[in-house]
């Protein structure tokens, strides 16, 4: 491999020629060699995306050679809208907790890539410097934060958000489909009253609103933008107008309305609105790793288990016994819920992690909410094309089981006393009769007041709204 000489305040480095980085990117691939785990694209794209505004920015209030911003602006737009140079950005997240290694790793590899297009030497900083040009205005301190709020917010806007709607607007259409089914409902895993499919199926799609709900009012604690704070939040060596051209300029390009009006010393110091954030996708994933158990409970089966609903077949299912088909779809969704679960905690921790005027965990921050929004997105499209949308009722076996189930004895009460309607429902179950057979055989009621006790459709739609879907 062939290298070249570059030089920072420490020293020299050498850099292979073939990559746009620079001294300060090549001594953090030397001094944090800890994982396989790099910035996720969408961070660095938000990071980019602030490079160019502040470029414009700049350039539009005389702080920047107009030959040199749009040289930057034109190497950023590269990466932005042509997907060029990503492989230029291969810094580990583990490194310092302010992420100044890659806020460096995008200036070199943007003042190298403006070199070349004014025709200069990579690696010369001539004409145009990474810290100077490219950062000029900036510090890492105020440029990462920024781009955690962009990221996250274009991924929860452009990804899951939509993708959550898709699936609770599938849920819904099944609880409209499966609302005249009747089958038993379960509490403490027991048998409990009858309810219908279709309600059961409409606590799925509300849960799911109430974690859409959590997620857009933590974006809103989003909007705000640490840029223009500089080094500790008074914005030393940033024109005072900078930070808001270049936030109405990232506002633009994203469709998203981030504002310069925060406190900046918070933002800097604090990730509370991530960590609000974090928490509303662990909401999201506790609501889906539910669902998808209760799925994979109902359709438990097919003979020898609950087997109220039955589920596509996308794969076989044991490598050993033949024709079995498992639930492979709630699998995979609980998994990813664990692991949202698990990022949660350590953003949480890494909220924690600020000493005065900055927060030092930052990479892994970002790195855990842009990995948990990523395998929620996904992991929700799969559990809805392959599950969810092919669930189909067992109607027999659903009957069949409201029939068997004692808890119908709960309708009698009314009629015969609770203490009575416990006696028959405990007769019923040593004798292996139904409720209905032993309220006969007993007694008790004539024949129109049992078939008026035992009537499913009075005892499911008992309120006004039991029919709504959401």
């Amino acid at each position: 491999m062939e290298y070249r000489i570059e030089k920072d305040s420490m020293g020299e480095v050498k850099v292979p020629n073939d990559k746009l980085w620079g001294a300060q990117t090549q001594r953090s691939l030397m001094n944090f060699d800890i994982s396989s785990r790099t910035f996720p694209e969408p961070f660095i794209k938000a990071l980019i995306e602030v490079k160019r505004a502040v470029a414009i920015a700049n350039k539009e209030l005389g702080q920047l050679d107009p030959q040199i911003a749009d040289a930057i602006i034109k190497a950023a737009t590269e990466i932005l809208e042509e997907n060029k140079h990503l492989d230029q950005f291969p810094l580990d997240i583990y490194q310092t907790g302010s992420g100044t290694q890659t806020n460096m790793n995008a200036n070199e590899v943007l003042a190298n890539r403006a070199i070349q297009l004014l025709g200069g030497v990579v690696g010369s900083k001539t004409p145009v410097y990474p810290n100077d040009h490219v950062n000029k205005g900036q510090s890492s301190n105020d440029v990462i934060p920024t781009a955690m709020h962009i990221s996250a917010m274009v991924e929860l806007n452009n990804r899951l958000l939509p993708e959550l709607e898709n699936l609770i607007s599938t849920f819904e259409q099944k609880a409209g489909e499966f609302m005249d089914i009747i089958k038993i409902g379960r509490t403490h895993l027991q048998d409990a009253v009858p309810m219908s499919l279709g309600q059961e199926f409409s606590g799925y799609a509300y849960q799911l609103k109430i974690a859409k709900k959590a997620i857009a009012d933590a974006l809103e604690l989003l909007k705000p933008l640490a840029l223009g704070g500089t080094a500790v939040g008074t914005g030393l060596n940033a024109h005072p107008d900078m930070s808001e051209r270049a936030i109405q300029i990232i506002s633009e390009r994203t469709g998203i309305q981030f504002t310069d009006d925060g406190n900046k010393f918070a933002l800097l110091a604090g990730k509370d609105g991530l960590v609000a954030l974090s928490g509303a996708l662990k909401t999201l994933a506790t609501s889906l790793l539910k669902i998808a158990n209760d799925i994979r409970l109902l359709a438990s089966g097919p003979r020898c288990g609950i087997g109220e609903i039955i589920l596509p077949e996308n794969e076989p299912g044991s490598s050993i016994m033949p024709g079995k088909v498992n639930p492979t779809q709630s699998e995979m969704m609980v998994q990813v819920c664990a692991q949202v679960i698990g990022n949660d905690l350590a953003s949480t921790l890494g909220g924690m992690w600020g000493f005065y005027e900055l927060n030092l965990m930052k990479p892994m921050i970002i790195s855990n909410i842009l990995e948990s929004i990523d395998i929620l997105t996904r992991g929700m499209k799969s559990f809805r094309i392959h599950a969810v949308e092919g669930i189909v009722p067992n109607v027999s076996r659903i009957q069949s089981l409201v029939e068997q189930s004692l808890m119908l004895a709960t309708a009698l009460t009314p009629y015969i006393g609770y203490d009575k309607a416990a006696e028959l429902a405990k007769k019923a179950y040593k004798e292996g009769k139904t409720i209905r057979e032993v309220v006969k055989e007993s007694n008790v009621l004539s024949d129109e007041e049992l078939e008026k006790a035992l009537d499913l459709t009075h005892m499911v739609f008992v309120r006004k709204d039991a029919k709504r879907t959401s």
